[in-house]
Parts: structure tokens; C-alpha cells; sequence
């Protein structure tokens, strides 16, 4: 995205924000809602956007993926379980049997390797017998990675919820503005700022960022110049294996490492829609819509129908832009002629 871009985006922003946070000061004011509050307002408008964040983390996975191959990788969430655990289980393993506390910068260079292994172990027992096969054979493919690595995980490191700790602080706040947000938030925020930066270059201005759009466009093309199709799998799967790596970490740090993180992919689906199957900048900003927009709801809308909108209100905003504008606000419109 050019900077003029981002500029009218965030005024946009800014100006949705201000309009709907009047929207409901209006309905308060005509009693059609109990209750409004700017400051809690901006307050939870700050933590929907910053929880959305985090969903935009677990939906890079799936980009990176989807711009490589053209398939929904169903197995992006049990790979940031996986990752997560085997970064706590190894830190576990050394404190336990060699009585070192393993620092978590190591755990974590030392599970990037092992995401790495994970990657070309998928690259040439699964993907490369199906390469050229219709797109649902690689998706059901990825539903098998999915319950294999899940079980495999489990099995290897334990089912029980584990706590990782990197030093982060938790439960402290601060309050810029007189708005009170969780650091933690913030900081994972800031991780997933970096993460989507260092992603748009790559695939812009780098020579392997070029030749895996040309394989997302077409395999057989792509096979025909002289792109290595397997190296750049095992490319994007190993991105992609770091990027639930970091997933993991922001999300495992703050709730536990737990079965759960694996069902975080189910969240990131509308994310998807909303921002475009093949859009990093896409993946950012439908995060930080279905964050915004949960909280929101959750906390003004439903004290007056009984809450638990934040289950499905993503679903629901998704099934909108499905209807209106399948393929996202950043995706591409795809025209086929017969």
C-alpha cells in the first residue's frame, strides 16, 4: 500500500470510529439503548482494535498460504498450537532434565528450527505427491495436517494448559488520553505492525517474493520458467510455521497454551473475507474490524439483547461482504470468460 493510501485509511478510520460511537450516543439519548459513555467508549474501541490485531496475526498464516498455493490452509491454527507448545515444552524439557532455564529467545530460535522441519516434512510427504491436483485435494489435504499435527503436538508435549512466560507484562495498563489499554495488547500489536512491514516487502521487492505469486497464479506456468515449485512451498510453509510461531507466543502468553489456540483459525475465516484471501495489509484490517466491531457490539448492543454477540457477530459481518463484495476490501476481482 503507497503511503497516501494508508493516510486515508486511517482518516477513515478515525472518522468511522467517531461516527458510529455518535450513532450510539443517539440511541442513547432516544432510549433505544441503556447506556453510553464516550470515555468507556474510546476504552473499548481501543481494546476491540487491539484484540484484532491479534486475529489478524493467526490470518497471516493463512495468507501466506493462500498467495503461495491458492488454498485455504485449514492447518494454520494447530500449527501456532503445535509451535507454541513445543516452545514452552522445550523450555520445560531443559529446565527439568539439565536444570538450565532455557531463556525464551533461545526457545525461540530453537522452535523456529523446528518449524522449519515441520515445514519441509509437509513440503515432501503431503504437498509435493499432489502437486497440479484441483485445489479441494490440497484443502482436504491441509484438514489432514490439521488433526495429524494437533494429535502429534498433544501427544509429544502434553494436553495440559501451560503457561508461557516471556517477561511480558499482563495485567498492567496505561492510559494515554485519559483510554486505558492493556500494554500487553500494545505490545503485540506493535509485533504484529512489524510482522505484516517485514511481509509486504518480502513479497514486494523480493526476487522469492515475486516467483510465489507467480505459483499462487499458476503452478503449471510457474513449473514452465524455471520456478522451483517445491523449494518455494517449503518457503511459504516455513514463513508461515514462524508467523504461528509468533501467533502462538502473543496469544499463549496471554490466555495459556492451550487446545484452544488451535481453534483461533475459525476466527481468522471472516477476517479473511473481510480484508481479501490475498492481502497482507487485508489480513490487518479485517482484524482490526472484527476486533472493533465485537467489542463494540458485545458491550452497547447487547446489554440490550442479552449479549453473546461477540460468538457470531464476525460470521454475520462476513456473510454481509460474502453477499456484497465477495472478494474482500483489498482482494482482487476475479474474472473468468467462457
Amino acid at each position: 500500500m503507497k503511503p497516501l493510501h494508508i493516510l486515508t485509511w486511517l482518516v477513515g478510520a478515525l472518522v468511522t470510529i467517531f461516527a458510529i460511537g455518535g450513532l450510539h450516543w443517539g440511541l442513547a439519548q432516544i432510549g433505544w439503548i441503556s447506556f453510553f459513555d464516550w470515555s468507556f467508549y474510546f476504552e473499548v474501541s481501543a481494546a476491540g482494535l487491539l484484540q484484532g490485531v491479534m486475529y489478524s496475526l493467526v490470518a497471516l498464516g493463512f495468507v501466506l498460504i493462500f498467495k503461495a498455493s491458492g488454498i485455504f490452509n485449514f492447518a494454520q491454527g494447530s500449527l501456532v498450537l503445535f509451535a507454541a507448545l513445543t516452545m514452552v515444552g522445550l523450555m520445560e524439557l531443559f529446565e527439568r532434565d539439565f536444570g538450565i532455564r532455557l531463556h525464551w529467545v533461545l526457545a525461540f530460535i530453537l522452535t523456529v528450527g523446528v518449524m522449519v522441519l515441520v515445514a519441509i516434512a509437509i513440503e515432501r510427504l503431503v504437498l509435493r505427491p499432489l502437486v497440479n491436483q484441483p485445489p479441494i485435494i490440497l484443502f482436504m489435504a491441509t484438514i489432514g495436517i490439521f488433526y495429524f499435527v494437533d494429535g502429534f503436538g498433544q501427544a509429544l508435549w502434553g494436553s495440559d494448559v501451560k503457561v508461557l512466560d516471556i517477561g511480558m507484562p499482563i495485567a498492567s495498563a496505561v492510559s494515554p488520553l485519559g483510554v486505558r489499554m492493556n500494554v500487553y495488547d500494545l505490545i503485540a500489536a506493535g509485533v504484529g505492525a512489524a510482522l505484516v512491514a517485514g511481509l509486504g516487502v518480502f513479497f514486494q521487492y523480493t526476487r522469492i517474493g515475486r516467483a510465489l505469486r507467480a505459483v499462487a497464479d499458476d503452478h503449471q506456468a510457474a513449473l514452465s520458467v524455471g520456478i522451483p515449485l517445491k523449494t518455494i512451498w517449503t518457503i511459504v510453509w516455513s514463513v508461515a510455521g514462524v508467523v504461528a510461531l509468533v501467533a502462538g507466543i502473543m496469544w499463549g502468553g496471554k490466555a495459556g497454551v492451550q487446545f484452544s489456540l488451535a481453534l483461533i483459525a475459525l476466527k481468522a475465516l471472516p477476517v479473511l473475507i473481510l480484508g481479501g484471501f490475498t492481502s497482507i495489509p487485508g489480513a490487518i484490517v479485517g482484524g482490526l474490524i472484527i476486533g472493533y466491531g465485537e467489542q463494540v457490539a458485545e458491550n452497547f448492543i447487547g446489554l440490550e439483547i442479552g449479549g453473546a454477540i461477540q460468538d457470531w457477530f464476525a460470521y454475520v459481518l462476513a456473510l454481509v461482504f460474502l453477499l456484497f463484495r465477495p472478494q474482500g476490501l483489498f482482494g482482487e476481482r476475479i474474472i473468468e470468460r467462457v
